[in-house]
């Protein structure tokens, strides 16, 4: 039986990345909300020889993820793994200049929304799945107040579920990937030189024998 893999931000940089290379072993279900993006990622497993089930959602719509882990409940009756990607990067801004509108969207897509996932798709898990978070630690760091705060929270949030879950299942692991040049990362350093950086599939590559048991 084919497995399953749950992408959250599967649309661009990492995530689409890490669809393509699981997609040989994992049917891929991809959530991201550009759809033109969703599509070529499609377009790249298929051609692979892969197959993908795309949901063009916003992880922030509390009911759009109910429907969408019913919708594997009810397709597969449970998930292998499920890789979390999906970010909200704010502007950077100093600590007392942070916009309401932007630091209640961190804490909304950041924070809030991995918690609903995490308890909409830990049953999905079960005692055998497992759950991978990204760290991209930048709590405390000049400018990055909004993001860096609820990034934190977010991996203290998976932090907590591991411990939790130790003895239970699912296994929950946190790792830390190499810079990459993605369109987050543009928000940050626009004007960087970014020959430096990581390919995000040469990344995918470095990062799938730890995300696989």
């Amino acid at each position: 039986m084919t497995k399953t893999a749950l992408i959250t931000g599967a649309s661009r940089g990492l995530g689409a990345a890490l669809a393509k290379a699981l997609a040989p072993t994992h049917h891929i279900i991809a959530v991201g909300k550009t759809v033109g993006a969703l599509e070529e990622l499609d377009d790249a497993i298929q051609a692979a020889g892969g197959q993908a089930t795309l949901a063009p959602m916003d992880i922030d719509v509390d009911a759009a993820m109910q429907q969408l882990c019913r919708g594997i409940f009810d397709r597969w009756g449970k998930l292998d793994l499920w890789l979390h990607t999906a970010v909200h990067a704010a502007p950077l801004a100093p600590a007392g200049h942070i916009g309401p509108k932007d630091l209640a969207k961190s804490i909304s897509v950041n924070v809030e929304a991995t918690a609903r996932l995490i308890a909409y798709v830990s049953p999905l898990l079960g005692a055998e799945g497992r759950a991978v978070f990204f760290d991209d630690p930048r709590g405390g760091d000049q400018f990055f107040g909004a993001y860096g705060a609820t990034k934190a929270a977010q991996i203290a949030l998976a932090r907590s579920w591991q411990a939790e879950t130790q003895r239970t299942g699912p296994s929950v692991k946190i790792l830390s990937p190499a810079p990459m040049p993605t369109a987050t990362r543009a928000r940050f350093y626009p004007g960087e030189d970014r020959s430096a950086l990581a390919d995000p599939e040469s990344e995918a590559a470095r990062l799938l024998p730890e995300i696989l048991p």
